[in-house]
Order: C-alpha cells, then structure tokens, then sequence
C-alpha cells in the first residue's frame, strides 16, 4: 500500500479513472486542494497525481499555491516517487523543469476525443493509437532529458516522461463518461471554438472508445503505482 496524494484543481467528485483504480489496487489516497489553500504534507506522499484545471502554469505571482505543488514536483523527482501529471498537471511538471508551456499561436484547441499515436520511443507505454479525451487550448515544449511518448495531429507533444516514474499527459485519460459530460454540461463548454468537435461527435467517440480507454489506462495506472 502506498500513500497517494491527489492535487485537484476544481471540486469534483471522485469517480475518475485514476482514483477509483488507485483505490481498487489497495492504496492510501487523500485530496488535496492547494487553490483553496490546503497544504500537501510531503512527509505522507509515496507517490502523486496532478490533476488538470484552470490556471496558468506561469501565473505564480497570481497564483502562489503553484509553487507549493512545484516543491511537490520536486519531492517526487528527487525521491524517485512515482508522479502523474495530467493536463495542467503535465504543463506544470514541463515548467517546472525549465520547458515552455501556454497556447499555440493559431489559438486552436482540443476539446473531444481525438486520436492519440505512439512515438517510436514509447515503448510499453502505449502500443498502438487510442482515441482519448481532451480538453486544452494550451501546450508544453518537452523538458530536457524528457522521453516523447505521444502525439495527436493538432498538438505533437502529447505525452512525455521523466527517468521511470514520472509522466505528464496532456490528455484526459482519467475522465469517464460521467466526467466528461459534466464538462459537456457546464456553462462555456468550449463549443463552435475552433478545434472542438461538437457534441454528437463527442458522445459517438466516447462510445466507441472508451472500452479502450479504461483498459489501457488503468493498467497504466496499476504498472505506474503499483
């Protein structure tokens, strides 16, 4: 068993694919909130998940509680833990390792579920293209010493990791059905913006894949954590 420490950026129900696999395989896990001001106690982490949101990963004059998750990074970097950033989590782990990160000039985005490939170097992370959920506007150059893992036709650097246990994904694969139509639902889902599919589209994809999804990712998950 070990201690799991999820960082979410948004109050949201804990029915994703890397919690309710997390939970299943036996470990520890906690939430903590930094943006509502809770601390992470890093003498507890044997390992963590950063979670997607909102907010500018370069905003930490206007968002200092970035900087605590950065002292996070950097615990799970310098102690070999195992670390799993997605979305903004991902674009954090980038930044902090000195790559950049924000919106690609065409001001195009992924708001769906879109065709994720596997590089040459990918290895046993994934073998073979998979379509997964997405939702950014925003990009990240990889770090020095990353390891490129995944591309999608729009945004070529989808996936990277760090040594051995330590991977940022821009993608969604934690989100299920139900999370995914809950950011269907909310007020300024991100429809006609360039780049989105529409929502039949959305929910004739989620359909399709998401079998797919779930079985890859959470051997991912169980692999990464054990």
């Amino acid at each position: 068993m070990k201690r799991i420490v999820l960082v979410r950026h948004s109050e949201e129900p804990g029915d994703d694919h890397v919690q309710t696999t997390l939970m299943a395989n036996g470990h520890a896990v906690t939430t903590a909130m930094p943006f509502k001001g809770e601390a992470i106690d890093l003498d507890a982490v044997d390992g963590a998940v950063i979670y997607g949101g909102p907010f500018n990963v370069f905003d930490t004059d206007e968002h200092p509680f970035l900087d605590h998750e950065a002292g996070l990074i950097e615990h799970c970097l310098s102690n070999d833990l195992p670390l799993l950033g997605i979305c903004q989590g991902a674009q954090q782990i980038a930044w902090h390792l000195g790559a950049d990160v924000g919106p690609v000039e065409s001001g195009i985005r992924e708001f769906g579920y879109f065709e994720i490939r596997p590089t040459a170097e990918a290895g046993d992370f994934l073998d073979r293209p998979l379509f997964l959920p997405q939702n950014h506007f925003h990009t990240f150059a990889l770090p020095a010493g990353a390891v490129h893992l995944a591309s999608s036709e729009t945004f070529p650097n989808q996936a990277f990791r760090i040594g051995d246990k330590t991977y940022a994904l821009q993608f969604h694969a934690e989100q299920g059905p139900p999370g995914f139509r809950r950011w269907q639902d909310r007020q300024g889902a991100p429809y006609g913006t360039l780049g989105a599919q529409d929502r039949d589209e959305q929910d004739r994809l989620m359909e399709a894949h998401h079998a797919a999804q779930l079985a890859w990712f959470s051997g991912f998950v169980t692999k990464l954590f054990g």
